[in-house]
């Protein structure tokens, strides 16, 4: 075999090494995509590089991995629904108080799906490998939160507080808590006043 041929078939194992790295690094890039959607641009416009956005990603992967997360019993997941329908009730006359007692309900229910509850930052790494999609709205309603314990936010603010609140509740509820398309039976007897299900729902917009 002459030097040239050598030469030429180094080439190619190099060649097709490489195309087969990226294809691995495209397969675990496609990967942590699908598994952190909108997460996966957000940690990556926050690093450095994408490299080390990636690195941060499988971190946190590998960190849930070693979280012990048990589902809802039908008999706990029924008594936080009832829960955050009695809480949604409430907004209408004290929106204040009840977004604090929405984020103590959040709080309660990721403790007891079994993710950590001590700091903010670490509870959304955990929570962003099987709940990535609904970050942004537990992010926005910790911060309206803020804004609430500083007596900077408003009615609407706080509606849409609620609203964030809810769609995690949702998310590790597993089901809506309170289907919109049932009637409550407060406002069954009560027709004219106005509940956060109706068609002034915190919740519905």
């Amino acid at each position: 075999m002459s030097s040239t041929q050598v030469i030429v078939i180094v080439i190619v194992v190099l060649v097709i090494a490489a195309l087969a790295a990226f294809a691995v690094v495209a397969s675990r890039r496609r990967a942590l995509r699908e598994r952190f959607g909108p997460e996966y641009d957000r940690v990556v416009a926050e690093q450095d590089s994408r490299g080390a956005a990636e690195r941060e990603l499988r971190e946190r992967e590998r960190r849930h991995a070693e979280l012990e997360l048990t589902p809802l019993s039908p008999e706990s997941r029924a008594r936080y629904a009832a829960a955050w329908e009695e809480l949604q009730v409430r907004f209408v006359d004290s929106p204040t108080e009840t977004v604090g007692e929405a984020d103590e309900l959040v709080s309660r229910l990721i403790a007891e799906r079994g993710y950590p509850t001590g700091d903010f930052s670490d509870q959304i790494a955990h929570l962003s490998v099987e709940h990535a999609r609904t970050l942004t709205h537990y992010r926005d309603a910790h911060e309206i939160r803020q804004r609430n314990e500083r007596g900077e936010a408003g009615t609407e603010d706080l509606r849409q507080a609620l609203v964030h609140y809810r769609a995690l509740f949702a998310d590790l509820l597993g089901e809506d808590p309170v289907p919109t398309s049932t009637p409550q039976p407060e406002q069954r007897e009560q027709p004219e006043q106005r509940h956060p299900d109706h068609d002034h729902d915190v919740t519905s917009r």
